[in-house]
């Protein structure tokens, strides 16, 4: 893997537009429900090649379309001028403006140079990865319906919300319904310590092999020497590659999205940083379409686990589109980076 930028020789010119993208039905984490997502589609034309990228942004922290939008228009001379992706590293903090752009510079650095973007990157062809694909933090008898409707699924993560006796209900609803799958939870900062001690015997029982986020951002510390018997990962956590050396002794893992570290090619240096430090890597995303999994696709191939099922809450998706298929999710390269004007 190399994170070699090239230049891209000349004028950019860029359109940024926010796209709605209503879900199927509303879904409901610890402190929020979704019942669209908006994005920001970032467009950078060079020559007679056009490259994009989507970003949802970072609700938890206000990093929205309508912000990724002005932030974009606020540095349109420095982007336009003919910026490459480490140039932009350096103009853009991370989150949603730099993720919009940093994936459209891929994209149409493929195109220019008739390489893919993992061709780019510097890694293997990819291969289609199983997927966890996400419930909601719904009643027990609607997540046990959700389960069992997930029939295809290998690999299935729940949303708990921090209501206790609720969520011991959840996590048993499920397994009882799916005692198949590998089980993840993600808490989304729902929990405290005491909390969390209530919940953890019931999630050992019930066969979870990975909890997210249990505690609030800013609450790390308090997970020092906790000796989880489950695998704690990074999300809410961890933003950018500045932040991953504080997740040794209190995570396992790392949840990269790109939406927190502003594009692939942070992402793939978080991959680096975190397996030299002895951590695994996870990949997920901010909901969105199939445009915004495509270069977390890429990211998918480096990683211990896959969480890219965006695209199935959407009531549409883009065409062409990831594949759902057997639990895995696939992604060809006619969707995005795939080095073809």
């Amino acid at each position: 893997m190399h994170l070699r930028t090239s230049a891209m020789g000349g004028r950019l010119a860029m359109r940024v537009e926010v796209e709605p993208l209503p879900l199927k039905a509303p879904f409901r984490i610890s402190g929020y429900t979704f019942t669209d997502v908006p994005v920001a589609v970032a467009t950078l034309q060079g020559g007679a090649a056009r490259g994009w990228g989507e970003a949802a942004g970072v609700y938890y922290l206000e990093d929205r379309p309508a912000q990724i939008v002005a932030t974009l228009a606020a540095h349109r001379d420095a982007i336009e001028g003919g910026i490459d992706r480490t140039a932009l590293r350096e103009l853009l903090p991370v989150g949603g403006a730099r993720n919009a752009v940093d994936c459209a510079l891929w994209d149409l650095e493929a195109k220019l140079a008739g390489r893919s973007a993992w061709q780019l990157a510097g890694i293997d062809r990819p291969v289609a990865r199983i997927t966890t694909f996400t419930l909601g933090a719904d009643d027990p008898a609607v997540v046990s319906h959700g389960a069992r409707a997930l029939a295809g699924a290998r690999a299935i993560k729940l949303k708990l919300d921090g209501d206790v006796p609720t969520d011991i209900e959840r996590v048993r609803s499920l397994r009882a319904a799916r005692p198949d799958v590998w089980l993840g939870v993600d808490a989304n900062q729902g929990y405290t310590l005491d909390t969390l001690d209530t919940v953890l015997p019931h999630l050992v029982d019930a066969g979870v092999e990975l909890i997210e986020q249990p505690l609030p951002r800013g609450g790390e510390a308090d997970l020092e020497g906790l000796g989880c018997p489950i695998p704690l990962a990074a999300d809410e956590s961890v933003q950018g590659l500045a932040d991953v050396a504080g997740l040794v002794g209190r995570f396992d893992v790392v949840n990269i999205k790109l939406d927190k570290c502003g594009g692939l090619t942070e992402a793939l240096l978080i991959v680096a940083e975190a397996r030299r430090l002895g951590l695994q890597v996870m990949v997920g995303n901010m909901l969105g379409s199939s445009l915004a999994m495509a270069p977390a696709f890429v990211v998918a191939q480096l990683c211990d686990f896959v969480d890219l099922d965006g695209p199935i809450f959407l009531a549409q998706d883009r065409v062409p589109g990831v594949r759902y298929t057997e639990g895995s999710v696939d992604c060809p390269d006619t969707v995005w980076g795939g080095g073809k004007a």
